[in-house]
């Protein structure tokens, strides 16, 4: 092992599925090159406080696991649970959701003190509505039509209005990291940058407030895919919905399309420890629509034209169909509707 990457990369990867009426859901994660596993992923097909609503989330942590997991095992209840979700004001659930966990962790004995962090992604589905909760630089990413719709913005320091922030603070941006340390300027967890006692928590240099987009679903919306930034890191928007459509258009099962990504985004080798070497987490929600999974994909093979260069390598590795090549490193689970990993 060297530095925070191993000589050799975990490519084992834990898959899953779930379905119901209204979506087909993949999702696959795997260690990679780093040395520990810090990612963790939230798949719910109907909230147990709100059986009508659909939840999905990716938490990418750093500085440890810990805040990943409790986020993936908790934050959904608390926005759930919020006054504004009882009054329809799914955005506002959302932003004060994500305080209100935050907060939480600091008044709880077994979190307050942590050092670790977590971006967290989240897509709320409810009343043929998309809600997109973000902090950090995890990523969700919409199709609809064939046309690549942005759900979340990345939070970097280096962004003038989070470098503002951070440095009303008493904070500095270095290196493009605050105060020359962590890469994201939002975040849950990373309670050493919020101790500014003279102001709010949407004001320290690192807040867990989350930016919230959200979009009308329409009968032409083909799927959803959340992943962390070891995947966006290597590939843009508009790369990953076309990777994703053409694996569709010959019934590829999503949890697949989940491993296909990640193999093709895992870096040869590590040796400068760059694009590539980092955890990897994706969820590929699928819209049904009513209609079988067949139909979703019959639909975008009847309209899907191949990109001029189909075989474009990806950071070192050619994208190929290659059906079949996934197997004793697959740990794939048909899982419970309401699933939750860590």
């Amino acid at each position: 092992m060297m530095g925070q990457t191993l000589s050799e990369p975990v490519t084992a990867k834990e898959s899953n599925s779930v379905q119901n009426s209204m979506f087909k859901v993949g999702s696959s994660c795997m260690q990679g090159w780093r040395v520990t596993m810090e990612d963790s992923h939230t798949h719910i097909l109907s909230l147990p406080d709100d059986q009508t609503a659909a939840f999905f989330g990716v938490y990418d942590g750093h500085g440890g696991p810990k805040v990943a997991q409790h986020a993936g095992n908790h934050l959904h209840k608390f926005i759930v649970q919020r006054q504004e979700y009882q009054e329809g004001d799914a955005v506002g659930a959302i932003k004060q959701g994500f305080l209100e966990f935050d907060h939480s962790m600091l008044k709880d004995e077994h979190m307050r003190d942590e050092l670790a962090g977590t971006t967290a992604v989240t897509v709320l589905i409810k009343d043929n509505k998309v809600y997109c909760g973000n902090v950090g630089d995890s990523r969700a990413v919409a199709c609809a039509g064939g046309q690549t719709l942005p759900l979340s913005t990345d939070h970097k320091p280096n962004n003038p209005e989070e470098a503002t922030r951070i440095e009303r603070a008493g904070g500095w941006v270095e290196y493009n990291r605050v105060n020359g340390n962590l890469a994201l300027s939002r975040a849950l967890g990373d309670f050493v940058f919020k101790r500014n006692t003279t102001m709010k928590p949407e004001e320290q240099m690192v807040i867990a407030l989350p930016d919230v987009e959200y979009r009308d679903i329409s009968d032409d919306w083909e799927f959803i895919l959340l992943a962390c930034d070891g995947i966006w890191d290597v590939v843009t928007n508009e790369e990953a919905v076309e990777f994703v459509r053409r694996r569709l258009s010959i019934n590829m099962e999503p949890e697949t399309i989940c491993e296909e990504l990640m193999t093709n985004c895992l870096a040869p080798d590590c040796q400068m420890g760059g694009l590539g070497c980092d955890n990897m987490t994706v969820i590929l929600a699928c819209f049904l629509h009513g209609k079988s999974y067949v139909d979703l994909c019959q639909k975008i093979a009847a309209s899907y034209s191949p990109p001029l260069n189909p075989s474009l390598p990806v950071n070192g590795n050619v994208d190929e169909d290659n059906e079949g090549d996934e197997d004793e490193d697959n740990d794939e689970n048909e899982a419970d509707d309401n699933t939750i990993f860590s």
